[in-house]
């Protein structure tokens, strides 16, 4: 019978991480290489130089643990616009990938299957739902006006986002998630405005973090930035543990590896170091 004290939070971390574009979100990443994990991150954003150049100074022998796959569907300008050049495919591709984690000459098996010491990125969520829509818009039926029903498009959409981030908060996808996003300003009914993760249109944004036990901030403070780990006026956090960050913020450099630790036990210590599944030969963090 499932107890409470089997529950797989003790071992999994499901985690929705916001903040402004440029706030260091991608970056954050490198304490969490530097602790061991393997990371396997969907690049949408084509911005990972940064984290690049963390992990290179501050543990160069755990480069080898970061392997991406960037995914982004070209564009073309015609004379009437700028249009998808050929058909999109980011999305569909990242489906694949998310059942299985193969391409080329690579193959890390089934992302579901990972595990405690392997964290899967969303890098951003933003751009991911971007390719949803480009991919549902191709997919619409066009009407006798040569247009396709933007509601129709929206709505598909917005549905199979919103069933891929309950995939990924199952139960049954036993490998801790990392889902970066952007803040989307919104007015609310009392004239208030707050932040919600920004999606396909506005009806998605504040159903995202429903699906997620962690929701963190990037937030900027001055001139400095920090973790925000509680709620304010303007967004609603949480945290499966509160009471054990006591209402601090946390250092962006090394925060996340901190988060991880009181949220579950570090990654495995072996002499070839975390389990994880086999790696490419190539040194990874590189085009591909």
């Amino acid at each position: 019978m499932p107890t409470l004290a089997n529950h797989h939070s003790s071992s999994l971390v499901k985690l929705l991480l916001l903040g402004d574009a440029k706030s260091g979100k991608t970056t954050s990443l490198a304490s969490l290489v530097a602790a061991g994990y393997h990371l396997r991150i969907l690049d949408f954003d084509n911005l990972l130089d940064p984290l690049a150049e963390r992990v290179r100074d501050e543990c160069p022998e755990n480069l080898p643990n970061v392997e991406y796959r960037s995914l982004r569907d070209a564009y073309k300008g015609t004379a009437v616009g700028t249009t998808i050049d050929g058909k999109p495919r980011a999305w569909i591709d990242s489906l694949k990938m998310l059942n299985r984690w193969q391409y080329d000459d690579i193959d890390l098996g089934i992302p579901a299957q990972w595990g405690p010491d392997s964290v899967l990125v969303i890098d951003s969520l933003s751009r991911w739902c971007d390719a949803a829509y480009d991919f549902h818009e191709a997919m619409t039926p066009k009407g006798r006006s040569g247009d396709a029903d933007g509601r129709a498009i929206y709505g598909n959409a917005q549905d199979d986002v919103e069933k891929q981030l309950a995939n990924l908060t199952s139960p049954s996808f036993a490998t801790n998630i990392i889902v970066i996003c952007h803040g989307n300003y919104m007015a609310q009914p009392d004239g208030t405005t707050k932040i919600f993760p920004q999606g396909v249109g506005q009806k998605l944004s504040p159903k995202i973090p429903q699906y997620f036990p962690n929701y963190i901030r990037l937030a900027k403070r001055g001139e400095k930035r920090a973790l925000q780990l509680h709620s304010d006026a303007m967004i609603d956090l949480a945290t499966s543990k509160p009471k054990a960050f006591a209402g601090r913020d946390l250092d962006p450099s090394t925060g996340l590896a901190e988060f991880f630790a009181v949220l579950r036990d570090s990654p495995a210590k072996t002499e070839e170091g975390p389990s994880a599944p086999p790696r490419p030969k190539s040194l990874t963090l590189r085009r591909v």
